[in-house]
Formats: C-alpha cells, structure tokens, sequence
C-alpha cells in the first residue's frame, strides 16, 4: 500500500517539493523542478511538461494582475504620505493604552483584505512607524505577528470581498473544474466556521500566551520617529481612490478593474505626478510580483498534476482504503493539506494542487458541497500560518524586526502556527460534523 502511494508522480512530486522548500530552495525553482520530475515520473517528456506547465500557468493570471495592480496602489498610497499621517494619528489616539493598538492594528490588518485590499503591503510602510510606542508599552511582538495573522487571513477565509473575492473563486472555480459544482456566493456560507475558530486563536494568543510585558531595547522615542504631518488633498484623494477602489471591485466581481480605477482617481487628480507613474508600477511589482508569479506557477504545477495521470490513481486507490469514519478521512486530508501547503506557504497558489485531490475525494466518499468547501479552504489556509515563506508570516516580520529584534522562525512562524493551524484544523473538522 505504501509503495503504491509513494511512487504515485502526484504524491513524489508534492513531496520533493516539500523537501525542496524545507532545505530553502527557492519557491518559485521549487514548484519548477517538481512539475518537471512529476511529468518524467509519468513518462511526459520535457517538451511537453514545459508547455503543459505554462500553459496551465494562465489559471491564476487575474489573480496575479490583482496583485500587481495593488502592490501599485499600496505604493501610492505610500508616496502621498497617507500611511505617514496614519502612523502618527495612531500613536496621538493610542496614548500608553495597548488594547487601543491592538484594536487598530487589528482593523488595519483586516481593512487590508478587503475595504482597501493592499494585503501586506502596509506592514512594513506603518509598522516600523510604530514599533517605539509598542517598546514603550513592553508589548509582546508575538502577540502583534498573530494580531496581524489574524488580520491577514481571516477576511479572506469568511469576506467575500478584496482578496475574500479572489480567494472564494479561486476555491469556487477549481471545485468547479475538477467536478463539484458550487456557487460562489455560497463559499462565505461554509468558511464562517472557520473564522469563528481564528477569533478563538486570537484572543487566546493575545490575552493568554502573550500577555506577558516584555522588554525590547528603545531605539527612538515615539514622539521623534514621525513630525506632525497633517491631512491635506492628496491625502483626501487617495482615501477617496481607496473608498472608489472597494466600490467597484464590489460592483464589478472584479478586483484588477477596482485596482485600476483606484489608480487612475489618484492620477487624474493630481495626487501624484504622471511622471512617477513608471516608478510607482516598478514599486507595485516589488511589493507582490513575487507573490503573483508564485500563484501562476502553482496553477502550471497544477496543470501538470492533472495531465500526469497520477491523481486519478491516486483518488482511486485512497478511496479503496480510506476507512468509513468521515472524521479520520477528514484528518488525512487536512493533514495532506498541510504538508503540501506549509512547504508552498501560500493558500491562494496551492489551491489548484489541493482541489485536484480533495474534490475527487470529497465526491467518492459522498462529502457534500459545504463540507468540501470547508477542507480544502482550511487545507489551504493551513499553510498560511506558520510556513517561512507564506506573506502571512513574512509580512509581520518585515515590519516588527525593523530594529533585529524580532525573530523570523520563533516570533512569527513558531506562534502563528501554534495558535492558527490549529483553531483551522479543529473547527474543520467541526464543520464537516454540522455541515452534514
């Protein structure tokens, strides 16, 4: 049974790119090199795995524009002094309170996703801005990477707005192209359950585990890391681009063409000049190209998954030996799910691999619509919190250890991971109970 399993192209694939990640390999080189051993375990030859893959690559091209496109906003909003005014009325309405911060930071972080979708772009432009308030109050950075975790993931999980919108199409459209029809309005309706548990994680991370003062040493004092800045008409059209962006992603189901419209109202107006327009893209893409180009080659790694053959056998022979508890098969999948997603550490990019296993599954041991949506939303989740290379986790770090005081693995990865996978985990399983 096991050597079945082992030399399934699928399951080798997935485990050499694991193996790649763990030893640091580029993610990008990663998820190449795998697709190219899964196509020549299969018997494809070279030609023909490399125009399987970029072929498939197109998948997640609106995602990817997407993130392009908001990366330039988040620069814009930078380059008018937005979050600089941001960062210091913070710090003038926080006044030696923490639970005040926490709350903001926490209403940010989730703005971020959805009412002005710049994702992690505003970490390290606003919270280096306030890290001496934070060592002034002895507050555990611990507690603010899960805060801004929290932040970060579960709107997208539970609103079908911003990134909400990209990712609950993503899991609408792939359960879709591997044979389980759903509505895409429908997704938010199954993934509540799921935030409810990051609600749980949260408040036990932040009033339990990192509740604790803890000392960091001060480099600047509060009141000298920003002047007093003021709100003046660049400032107002770039909150109004914001307001307009939200609107028409929202009109439109389309978040590339909200994007667009957003930038085009901080051009016209005069916000900023027509001749940093080069620059400001340049910037765009620095901030999330990176990001986008991983979630096109995981739709190529996915693509060429299907064409190897390999996830038919291996939902065939799953199926034959999977016991008949719904809540052990359930715990094998989520599992699955982690292993293939904490090496990739993005659930938007390992969405089309995890879909082509799950849905095939889910359909064979007679799981419903809900029931699939909640594994494979929280299977893909899972490796946003706690993986090295997920902006889940690297956003956080990018702006707490702007003074090197804040420890990548054990400050970030190490408590997200804890707390956050898992709350996905147990709640999942929760939901294929009550979804029945």
């Amino acid at each position: 049974m096991i050597l079945h399993i082992l030399f399934n192209p699928v399951v080798t694939s997935i485990i050499l790119l694991c193996i790649l990640c763990l030893c640091r390999i580029n993610v990008l080189l990663a998820i190449l090199i795998s697709s190219i051993f899964a196509g020549l375990t299969s018997g494809m030859n070279i030609e023909n795995i490399m125009n399987t893959f970029i072929s498939g690559m197109g998948g997640n091209s609106e995602t990817a524009l997407s993130y392009i496109l908001l990366g330039a906003f988040a620069a814009a909003m930078n380059h008018t002094g937005f979050t600089d005014v941001i960062a210091k009325k913070i710090i003038d309405i926080v006044n030696n309170r923490a639970w005040i911060l926490f709350i903001i930071l926490g209403l940010i972080a989730m703005a971020s996703q959805n009412i002005i979708p710049i994702h992690i772009a505003f970490i390290p432009i606003l919270i280096p801005a306030l890290i001496p308030t934070m060592n002034l109050l002895q507050i555990d950075r611990r507690a603010i990477a899960c805060l801004l975790a929290f932040g970060l993931k579960t709107p997208y999980i539970t609103i079908p707005a911003g990134f909400g919108l990209i990712f609950h199409n993503l899991i609408a459209d792939n359960m879709i192209q591997n044979g389980m029809n759903v509505a895409k309005n429908d997704i938010w309706k199954s993934t509540w359950i799921l935030g409810l548990g990051m609600v749980i994680a949260l408040l036990m991370a932040v009033f339990i585990s990192y509740r604790k003062p803890r000392k960091y040493e001060m480099i600047d004092k509060p009141e000298e890391h920003l002047e007093d800045m003021k709100f003046n008409k660049n400032h107002w059209i770039t909150l109004i681009a914001a307001v307009v962006t939200f609107v028409v992603q929202i009109w439109t189901h389309s978040l590339p063409l909200g994007a667009l419209t957003g930038l085009g109202i901080i051009f016209s107006l005069g916000a900023i000049k027509h001749s940093k327009m080069d620059k400001l893209m340049d910037e765009g893409i620095y901030l999330m190209g990176y990001v986008a180009f991983v979630m096109l080659v995981a739709s190529g790694f996915a693509t060429v998954l299907k064409t190897t053959g390999g996830i038919e056998s291996l939902v065939t022979y799953v199926t034959s030996v999977l016991p008949p508890s719904h809540i052990i098969t359930a715990i094998i999948m989520l599992a699955l799910g982690l292993l293939i997603t904490i090496g990739i550490g993005t659930s938007f990019g390992t969405i089309p691999i995890l879909a082509v296993v799950f849905v095939p599954i889910c359909l064979s041991i007679g799981f419903n619509v809900p029931q699939t949506v909640v594994l494979l939303a929280a299977a893909a989740a899972l490796g946003d919190a706690g993986s090295p290379a997920s902006d889940t986790t690297l956003g956080p770090t990018s702006g707490l250890n702007i003074d090197g005081q804040h420890n990548h693995i054990w400050d970030t990865c190490v408590p997200t991971f804890i707390h956050y996978n898992l709350a996905l985990i147990i709640f999942a399983l929760i939901g294929v109970v009550i979804f029945k």
